[in-house]
């Protein structure tokens, strides 16, 4: 990896991996509220700044929605049964026909999932960023060591303040203000 560059939410594009009804109960629930927290924020920047993004559903049929929590709108949703959304030829052709610089990819379970979405898309060449408030599993051991293979696979661990501060680049306008009291 060379130099870090800004974030530019034109080059970014969002993934956010089965954050779905029937999981959310089971998640270690300290950060799991930070999970919901930190999607909702960087849900609201990609929209205000015009980030890409796109959602995954791991067997809906099974695992149910994603929950009322996480406002996805007009963001596309993915069926998938692979543990990597990258398997998902609707995902594949999302990355491949919009070619971000950079994905941002929050969601669970960071050991399965997220962990093998970040691998497959760092081995693709693209710059990663996991928030490290944005991911979470059933047991917070699980969630580190997943952060930790994350970063070893080549991914950038952030947070999701600093990948929306890095996108909106300066404390004025109508988005800073909107996306400033999210944070608070």
């Amino acid at each position: 990896m060379g130099r870090m560059q800004r974030l530019d939410p034109k080059t970014t594009a969002l993934l956010v991996v089965d954050i779905q009804e029937r999981l959310a109960p089971a998640m270690e629930q300290g950060a799991f509220a930070r999970l919901v927290k930190a999607t909702d924020l960087l849900l609201s920047a990609a929209k205000l700044l015009g980030a890409p993004t796109i959602a995954t559903e791991q067997y809906p049929k099974g695992l149910g929605a994603t929950i009322d929590a996480i406002q996805l709108g007009d963001v596309p949703r993915v069926e998938k049964l692979s543990f990597s959304a990258v398997d998902a030829p609707e995902v594949a052709r999302f990355v491949a026909s919009r070619s971000p610089r950079a994905i941002v990819v929050v969601g669970v379970e960071a050991h399965v999932c997220v962990y093998q979405t970040v691998r497959d898309l760092a081995a693709r060449g693209y710059e990663v960023h996991v928030p490290h408030d944005g991911v979470a599993s059933r047991r917070d051991d699980d969630r580190l060591t997943a952060l930790e293979l994350m970063r070893r696979a080549g991914a950038i661990v952030t947070t999701s303040e600093t990948v929306v501060f890095d996108w909106l680049q300066r404390a004025e306008g109508d988005a800073f203000k909107t996306l400033s009291k999210k944070m608070r």
